[in-house]
């Protein structure tokens, strides 16, 4: 009897390929081609589950996202409960920078989309969505702090928010190593400090 293939389960396999391609080569050595190669597949079987990279890439970091929001879950689960926000917001913030493979793997490749999304339309708005949700998603813990009584009520959530995002903004300092992990963590958790100290 023939084996029965997992559909969602190969395109995963294929996406983790297209992220050690990213990671090893840059987004510029990410062929169907050499995907293929990677992920151990013929390049029509490749094809079978993606049409072209900018799927093949779409797929890939949407499951990238998703592996990063199930990282935040276990980071939110080990935390005391319920937690302090601050807490919450370190676990968010940290996830999305490099500091480890998984999550390494998960920045270059938004890196690689946004430089893509930056000359497609149709991966403009999809980026600008999961962006946008993102903030949205800091937003709200910022307000609900606000909201307990942690965070000072006379902040702007909105600057507060932009300002805790540009914490992200470690991610080129690390990945060419400028800066080191520890200084990045530092800098996250002195923001923090500073921000819950004030109310």
């Amino acid at each position: 009897m023939p084996k029965l293939v997992d559909h969602q389960e190969r395109r995963e396999e294929i996406a983790h390929a297209l992220w050690r391609v990213v990671d090893q080569h840059g987004w510029a050595g990410a062929s169907l081609r050499e995907v293929a190669r990677e992920a151990g597949v013929s390049l029509g079987q490749l094809q079978h589950y993606f049409a072209s990279r900018t799927a093949m890439l779409t797929f890939a970091t949407e499951f990238a996202a998703e592996r990063t929001s199930d990282r935040v879950e276990r980071g939110l689960a080990a935390l005391d409960q319920p937690p302090h926000p601050r807490d919450v917001l370190r676990v968010v913030l940290t996830e999305m920078l490099p500091l480890h493979p998984d999550a390494r793997a998960s920045s270059r490749m938004s890196a690689a989309y946004v430089l893509e999304a930056l000359h497609d339309p149709v991966l403009r708005e999809q980026a600008g969505l999961g962006l946008r949700d993102g903030r949205a998603t800091v937003e709200r813990l910022v307000r609900q702090a606000i909201a307990q009584g942690r965070i000072a009520p006379d902040r702007d959530p909105d600057v507060e928010t932009d300002l805790l995002l540009a914490l992200t903004g470690f991610t080129p300092l690390l990945e060419l190593g400028v800066i080191e992990p520890e200084a990045a963590l530092a800098a996250v958790d002195q923001h923090l400090e500073r921000l819950f100290a004030a109310a």
